[in-house]
């Protein structure tokens, strides 16, 4: 007898040996079969679908749920465009706040809508007194005050208050850490955000780190949500590279750095394990600090590394060496050109054909890396929504000859690299299939077309969400396909996206989504 029966149904299977499929069995969480298979079977439970259509659970491959969760529940700048408004915001907070010398937190810092970036002074102006810490969208930078300044090392960089990348760590670990429950709690929001958009399975994209860790401890934030009941979703962790310290391994193990017991990828279970190791080359396009072969346009600058290229190479190989999965965020060409020289290296020192390294975001791609992409295996993760959001600002500092490389689609496929949807939560919205539009279409919401040539279908980008997602998560034997003996996650839509308007997937309503047969 089966668990459950869902009929009346359109399944997209993403598997081309049972393409769709109108029935599916459930046994025990897993896939029992599909169509003759379970129809006559009897079952405790028989759900009409009424016509819906349903596909495997989609799999963000790379979001930060802690920054979410925490990010919802922090007053917000965001929305203003004018300055003098952004500051009575903050003299607002400042004047509720009544212990002295307290931190004022707050989000949704973006320049570009300001038209500068605010200055320390201003801060002080409307702080009483109080260290005002402003975080930028992207993640790469903030914005702070001389209360803060004074804090930190006197020849720390920054441009009037505007601090980003390792500086930015600088003074966000001053504010560290986070409780354990704090942190449980912002994941709980953020994955019950990502699963009212059909999410059952996500790769957490860096903890304990300077960038972007929140406590050394965050691992166990992830272990308390889970057993709170918190973490309704498969939650895989990248560990940040700059959690590994030298070890004395034996000489035959061959790992120079690792983390404590030698901890990497792959421990854990199918709903809570360590993922890749997280290596950050360069910054973010929004706070012009990607890493680039050429200036930005109306810039005097190609943005920056996270440190010496050395360094950046030496902990590529490392990690690798390790047998670590690594995920290298790489955003710039330039920084692309880093790792992928890296990871040639350690591919010759000790081949790992199966360790499915990832370049995290390939946000600019020169025709010429591609084909070093599918040689060295290596997975592209990109965020779709950043250019559907931010497209046109991005078109405008890259310049016509190098929009059309802007997060690639067709030309990764082409060349046989796998690629991988993802959302990059919070810096841009989450939703998958906003995301799938926009790999179709390539249009911004204000409708430039951004890299035409870069257009996949409907079903690849539905693949890079579901197949592709789970390939590189290490997931594939459980997920990604509704397949008999895989785990039944699922994505129930009101509406089939291949046949509707392009322009109307992103809107298709989320009737429901199952983790091991149930709705969460």
């Amino acid at each position: 007898m089966l668990c459950t029966r869902l009929t009346n149904a359109r399944f997209l299977t993403m598997d081309p040996d049972h393409p769709v499929a109108h029935d599916l069995g459930i046994w025990r969480g897993r896939i029992a079969g599909l169509d003759e298979a379970v129809t006559s079977l009897p079952a405790r439970e028989v759900i009409d679908l009424q016509g819906a259509t349903v596909l495997p659970g989609f799999i963000d491959a790379h979001v930060h749920l802690a920054w979410t969760g925490l990010k919802e529940s922090t007053l917000s700048i965001a929305g203003h465009t004018r300055v003098d408004d952004v500051l009575a915001v903050v003299e607002e907070a400042a004047a509720a706040q009544t212990s002295a010398g307290a931190w004022l937190d707050l989000v949704g810092y973006d320049q570009r809508a300001l038209g500068r970036h605010l200055t320390a002074a201003e801060l002080d102006q409307v702080g009483h007194g109080h260290k005002v810490y402003i975080l930028h969208d992207s993640g790469h930078g903030c914005v702070v005050n001389s209360a803060v300044l004074d804090l930190l090392p006197a020849d720390l960089p920054h441009e009037n208050g505007f601090l980003a990348e390792g500086a930015m760590g600088a003074a966000r670990a001053l504010r560290l850490p986070y409780s354990q429950q704090e942190l449980a709690e912002a994941i709980g929001r953020a994955a019950r955000t990502c699963l009212s958009e059909g999410i059952t399975a996500c790769a957490e994209a860096g903890i304990g780190g300077t960038l972007f860790g929140h406590s050394p401890v965050e691992l166990g934030a992830y272990q308390l949500a889970r057993e709170q009941g918190l973490l309704p979703l498969r939650t895989q962790l990248m560990v940040s590279a700059d959690r590994l310290h030298p070890v004395a391994a034996h000489a035959a193990d061959g790992i120079p750095r690792a983390l404590d017991l030698g901890l990497r990828s792959g421990f854990g279970d199918d709903r809570l394990s360590v993922g890749a190791l997280k290596i950050y080359t360069d910054g973010g396009m929004m706070a012009r600090t990607a890493a680039l072969s050429g200036p930005y346009e109306g810039l005097g600058h190609t943005g920056q590394l996270q440190d010496d290229p050395d360094t950046l190479a030496n902990t590529i190989v490392d990690g690798h060496l390790a047998g670590w999965q690594l995920a290298v965020h790489a955003i710039g060409d330039r920084a692309a050109d880093i790792a992928l020289d890296a990871l040639e290296r350690a591919q010759r020192l000790r081949p790992r054909p199966g360790a499915r390294h990832r370049i995290e975001h390939a946000g600019l791609i020169r025709p010429d890396q591609l084909p070093r992409f599918a040689q060295l295996g290596l997975s592209a993760v990109v965020q779709p929504n950043f250019l559907r959001y931010f497209g046109d600002d991005y078109a405008a500092i890259m310049g016509e000859a190098r929009a059309p490389w802007l997060y690639r689609g067709k030309a990764f496929l082409d060349h046989g690299v796998p690629l991988v949807g993802s959302s990059d939560r919070p810096v841009a919205d989450g939703s998958p299939l906003r995301a799938v539009q926009f790999m179709v279409e390539r249009t911004s919401e204000s409708g430039q077309v951004i890299g035409p040539a870069e257009a996949i279908t409907v079903d690849e980008a539905l693949y890079a969400y579901t197949v592709a997602g789970a390939h590189a998560c290490h997931w594939e034997r459980n997920l990604g396909t509704l397949t008999p003996g895989k785990r039944a996650d699922l994505t129930v839509l009101a509406d089939d996206p291949r046949s509707v308007e392009v322009s109307r997937i992103g809107d298709i309503e989320v009737v429901a989504t199952y983790l091991d047969g149930r709705q969460p």
